[in-house]
């Protein structure tokens, strides 16, 4: 017996992990336990780094909420209360006169229709156009292609400021002067648009495309029945941006548009400053009027502007 035990063979510690069942996983409380880190310690590491996170947040809501209340509460005060004491943030006299007095004295409905067809046409070619521009580049290979890459690397590159004066000249050309149009087509050459739009499209599995080319569809089938409706998070992040974009723009429908019932929101607004003067109320009321649309944008498609940033890849 003795023999028999000095001749067998002596297994080892590989040989025992490769004879015996599958190693359990390495979970995180493992890991921890192999690297000799406290528990103790790691709860309270992710404890402060949590009660850090929270506070910076509380500080930037705190930074983008403040001037937002006190606009409110100043366009809800009384002239002279404000004139007396415009720091202050209470008033036993709040009403709604100097909202009044902006949507009769000022066209600020006829401005918000404006603001509201341009960022709407701007938002359906935009998506169009760059979504089509995104799939070629992503799932087709053609001669030129990297050129093309290049130039609208080179939009992004180059300041839109830059490029006021050649707008200007080519819509003056075209006779679209204090229309729509001045404002629809040059929002539509969006750089970053086709950039998300690229991104999604490059993530899409090639097979897919590949096994509707064998089945004879066209590419423009493949673009529009198959690839489109999969990146809805990205048309839902470049149309929301978009609309955002557009009805902020202030320099360009400043330049294009000198018709007062042709004004959008922003430049309204300028006017509706000069024309007050130090009227502070009607001033701020202007403004949250003006915020106001984008505010319900955000709180209703905040959840899709998340998932359109989380699945294109944006930094």
């Amino acid at each position: 017996m003795s023999a028999a035990l000095s001749t067998s063979p002596v297994v080892g510690a590989d040989d025992q992990l490769a004879a015996g069942p599958e190693a359990p996983a390495r979970t995180p409380r493992r890991l921890r336990r192999e690297s000799g880190m406290n528990p103790i310690d790691y709860n309270a590491r992710s404890k402060a780094f949590r009660v850090l996170a929270t506070v910076v947040l509380l500080l930037f809501a705190l930074i983008w909420l403040v001037p937002l209340v006190f606009a409110v509460i100043t366009s809800l005060k009384p002239e002279g209360e404000i004139a007396s004491n415009p720091t202050s943030w209470w008033s036993n006299h709040f009403n709604f006169d100097a909202y009044a007095k902006v949507v009769q004295n000022t066209p600020i409905l006829t401005w918000y229709l404006n603001s509201f067809i341009i960022a709407a046409l701007t938002v359906v070619l935009t998506l169009l156009v760059c979504s089509m521009i995104g799939f070629a580049l992503a799932q087709t290979r053609f001669r030129g292609r990297g050129a093309v890459f290049g130039l609208i690397l080179a939009g992004l590159l180059i300041p839109g400021q830059i490029l006021v004066l050649p707008l200007y000249q080519e819509i003056q050309a075209m006779g679209l002067l204090n229309t729509y149009w001045a404002m629809v087509l040059p929002a539509v050459a969006a750089p970053v648009a086709v950039f998300i739009f690229e991104a999604f499209f490059a993530g899409l599995p090639r097979a897919l495309v590949e096994a509707a080319r064998i089945d004879g569809a066209s590419w423009f089938a493949v673009y529009w029945r198959i690839c489109l409706p999969l990146c809805r998070p990205a048309v839902s992040a470049v149309a929301i941006f978009t609309f955002v974009t557009s009805w902020n723009n202030f320099l360009w429908p400043l330049l294009v548009l000198s018709d007062v019932n042709q004004m959008t929101i922003p430049v309204g607004m300028a006017t509706v400053v000069g024309g007050y003067g130090i009227q502070y109320a009607q001033v701020m009321a202007t403004a949250v009027l003006g915020a106001l649309p984008l505010f319900v944008v955000f709180v209703l498609f905040q959840r899709r502007i998340v998932e359109g940033v989380a699945s294109t890849g944006i930094k």
